[in-house]
């Protein structure tokens, strides 16, 4: 089956179907001696699959912007020494909380990990077909900007981060933001509201953001729409950085 001609091989390019032509042509014809086609092109098809779906994942990972893309949950350093539950973790890596349009905060001291735990669910999403999204808050209040300066640029900036299944915001409330900023956030996670996840990276606990948001109503219902049913994980005081630094792997 690996020996086709030049024509068919110029057809399966012209179709986009690369990847079901380097399959046909790395099929070891020993290994498929004696099998008939139907199960000859079964193994194409499934090799082909793999390539397709390998590439669409590593496309997704490239384009969420991750601040670690090596970021992996299955790799954690002092897990029980920095109070993560494993089930928690656990039920975090199978995504069901995205499905389920669950936010999540991880909220802890300055370098205790905050930023790798958002990136590798971030990353473990983006395995799972899931678009994904890595932003510090600064960064995002800088794009918003940017965009209500351009004609239409705050609806395509809203449009663009409410598509987002998971979207990491990094450096949550790093700095109270101002009443532009606020008005984004109310909008943006209105829509975000049961249509995709959120995760929060902070080092802010709960009862200081309302303040940190201004007061008011505006900062009522922008935790309104962040808080309720969301996962809250601390991640504790160890300086992971520290940690790294002293040789120790993630």
């Amino acid at each position: 089956m690996s020996m086709i001609d030049i024509e068919s091989k110029r057809k399966l390019r012209e179709m986009g179907a690369a990847a079901l032509l380097e399959a046909l042509e790395a099929q070891d014809e020993e290994q498929v001696r004696g099998m008939g086609f139907a199960e000859r092109f079964a193994l194409v098809i499934d090799e082909a699959h793999q390539t397709f779906t390998h590439g669409k994942i590593e496309g997704l990972i490239r384009r969420a912007g991750l601040r670690y893309p090596e970021a992996d949950l299955r790799r954690l350093d002092l897990v029980d020494e920095r109070g993560l539950d494993r089930n928690v973790i656990a039920g975090l890596a199978s995504c069901g909380f995205v499905e389920r349009h669950q936010n999540v905060v991880f909220q802890g001291f300055t370098g205790s990990g905050k930023s790798y735990l958002g990136c590798a669910l971030a990353k473990q999403a983006c395995q799972r077909r899931i678009r994904a999204h890595y932003i510090r808050m600064p960064d995002l209040e800088e794009v918003w900007a940017q965009a209500a300066d351009k004609p239409s640029g705050t609806v395509k900036f809203l449009k663009k981060y409410a598509s987002y299944g998971l979207l990491v915001i990094d450096e949550w409330l790093l700095d109270p933001p101002n009443e532009s900023v606020r008005s984004m956030l109310l909008e943006l996670l209105e829509r975000r509201y049961d249509a995709g996840s959120t995760v929060f990276c902070t080092q802010y606990a709960k009862k200081d953001w309302h303040h940190r948001l201004g007061g008011g109503v505006h900062a009522d219902a922008i935790m309104d729409r962040i808080v309720h049913n969301a996962v809250w994980v601390d991640t504790g005081t160890h300086n992971m950085r520290e940690v790294v630094a002293t040789g120790s792997s993630r």
